[in-house]
This record gives structure tokens, C-alpha cells and sequence, in this order.
């Protein structure tokens, strides 16, 4: 009998301590991923490496002097839970009743978008709206969203627009990575018809996915128990799961055209994502693919042709 409860305590002890360590490892990835802070961990990820040309682009491009040169409009909105967020409003060169709003991607801030916006104001006439998303840049936050609760603010951004500009408004959300994936969580939502296309640049599919991945390929790790576990200790302190972060999910209750855009490259987030957020979109959808490009360098690996059928999606779904 001395025996039997002996090894009862030895196998609840153990079983406890692996729960103890399991939450630890938890808090430790939600620190390490969703906690607003210093992200150390992506210097040196493989994943992320770009070419020469694309890293010239990124740091010394002619679009950085255009967006420094520009007299941006500082906007904010309150977000549902209280959050003070920033955005910023480039007007268009003439009278426009289109606006593009722009989100970025992980680690980014709002302005870092003129890559692709000087294209809508200078070349198509819109006016550009690009925000810091929430734990990001000037705005308000102690944790990252990916793209679930930022979903609501963007649907903040898009009233102030309409109110803005009045009924006739015509809008198209254009993101990138995180926030590629953001605009299409949002186009799940009851949005006005005021928005007429999305355009989703190496989105993933859902949170849940993307970490699932990315455990795997950065720490050798299973996803459970690690995932499940870091999922809740991210709804405790972020107020949102893993699973319920799902771009795939919404992009089949959506009636909004969605343009994707993806490099055959991508390691950090996969190419078959944006395959499968295509297949399982329901509204009408164009897929571009982009050689020997990795993640969120389709744009600069060729931009002609990323303009040229980008111009052509946006020509069906606005008003000439």
C-alpha cells in the first residue's frame, strides 16, 4: 500500500512539474512573440533574409525621400478597448474620392507602407491612410494584435474615412504579412460597401498556423503541447486565442474582391497559406505568385508586373 501511494506521488509530482514548465515555456512565447517589447529573436532568422536589391529597396529606396517629403495629416481614433491609435493621412494630388488604408506587418509601422502607396497617390490618385496598429509605432498597446483585434480598428479607420469623405467614398485596404492577414480577418466583417477590394501580400492563414509553423521551424518544438498552451495564456493577457484569429475563416463570409500576392520563396510565411486563403475564399479573387521572391519581396522582385495586375484588379471593383 506504502508502495502504490509512493508512486502516486512520484507520477503527480512529475505530472505537475511538466505543467509548470509548460506554462513557463508559454509565458515564455507570449513575451517572446505577442508582449509588446524588443523582438531580438527574428535578428539573424534565415527565414527572413532578402536579397541584396530588395535590402537596398527597403533602407535606401527613392520611396523613403518621397514619404520624408510628404505633409502628412496626423489622425487618431480610440479604439474599442480604449487604446489610443495613430494613423497617417497623405491627401492626393487632386480632388479623389478613392482612399487606399494600408497596414503593415509585424514589427512595422505605418509609414513604412508608402513602399507601396507612393504608387496609389502619385500614379492612381487616391488619398492614403496608413495607422500604426495597436503595439506598434506611436500607438497606444502592450500587446500585438495579429491582425484579430486589429480587425476592429481597422474597422474604426474605415467609419473616420466615410465620415471624412461622405458616402461616396470608395476604399481599398492593402496589407502586407501581418498586416495582409489583418484586412482579411476584417473583410469577414459587416464592412460598408464603401469598401471595394482588399489586396492580401503574404498573408497567413490563421494565428494558430503560423505559430504551428513557425515553432517547428525555429525551435524543433511540437506544437502541442506549446501552442495550446501559449494560446491561453495569450487570452488571459491579450484577450484573444490562437484559433479564432483566423483570416481563413473570414475570407469565406467575405463578398469583398481580394487580390493575393505572394513570393515562390517565402520561408517565414509559407506560400501555401495564401494558396489555401485563395482556394477557400468566396468572393471573386486573383492570385499572383512572384519568383524568387521570399516573404513580403514580391512587390520589389517585380514591381511591374505587381502594378501592372494590381491596376487591373482595382479597375474591375472602382469607379474609373
Amino acid at each position: 500500500m506504502k508502495k502504490k501511494k509512493k508512486w502516486i506521488w512520484i507520477v503527480s509530482s512529475i505530472a505537475i512539474l511538466l505543467i509548470i514548465i509548460n506554462f513557463a515555456a508559454a509565458y515564455f512565447f507570449y513575451h517572446l512573440a505577442i508582449e509588446r517589447n524588443v523582438k531580438d529573436f527574428l535578428s539573424g532568422n534565415q527565414d527572413l533574409e532578402v536579397s541584396a536589391e530588395t535590402l537596398d529597396v527597403l533602407l535606401d529606396g527613392d520611396w523613403r525621400n518621397w514619404s520624408d517629403e510628404q505633409n502628412y495629416e496626423n489622425w487618431n481614433i480610440t479604439s474599442h478597448d480604449g487604446l489610443n491609435l495613430e494613423g497617417y493621412f497623405l491627401r492626393a494630388k487632386e480632388p479623389s474620392n478613392k482612399v487606399v488604408i494600408m497596414a503593415h506587418g509585424y514589427l512595422g509601422k505605418g509609414k513604412d507602407m508608402a513602399l507601396y502607396g507612393e504608387h496609389y497617390v502619385e500614379e492612381l490618385g487616391y488619398h492614403m491612410l496608413t495607422p500604426d496598429m495597436r503595439g506598434h509605432g506611436q500607438s497606444d498597446g502592450d500587446y500585438i494584435g495579429f491582425g484579430w483585434h486589429d480587425r476592429l480598428d481597422m474597422m474604426d479607420w474605415i467609419d473616420q474615412v466615410i465620415d471624412r469623405f461622405g458616402e461616396d467614398v470608395e476604399i481599398v485596404l492593402h496589407g502586407v504579412s501581418m498586416g495582409a492577414s489583418t484586412m482579411l480577418m476584417t473583410s469577414g466583417e459587416d464592412l460598408p460597401s464603401n469598401v471595394k477590394a482588399i489586396v492580401a501580400d503574404c498573408p497567413y492563414t490563421s494565428v494558430a498556423d503560423l505559430f504551428d509553423y513557425q515553432i517547428d521551424r525555429m525551435y524543433n518544438l511540437p506544437s502541442f503541447p506549446f501552442i495550446p498552451s501559449t494560446s491561453l495564456v495569450t487570452q488571459m493577457f491579450a484577450g484573444y486565442t490562437f484559433d479564432e484569429a483566423s483570416a481563413l475563416d473570414q475570407v469565406q463570409k467575405t463578398e469583398i474582391p481580394i487580390y493575393y500576392v505572394h513570393g515562390e520563396e517565402d520561408q517565414f510565411v509559407p506560400t501555401e497559406m495564401t494558396e489555401k486563403l485563395y482556394e477557400k475564399t468566396s468572393s471573386p479573387k486573383e492570385l499572383l505568385l512572384v519568383d524568387s521572391a521570399g516573404h513580403g519581396e514580391a512587390f520589389v522582385k517585380n514591381e511591374d508586373m505587381y502594378i501592372e495586375k494590381l491596376n487591373r484588379f482595382l479597375n474591375k471593383y472602382l469607379d474609373k
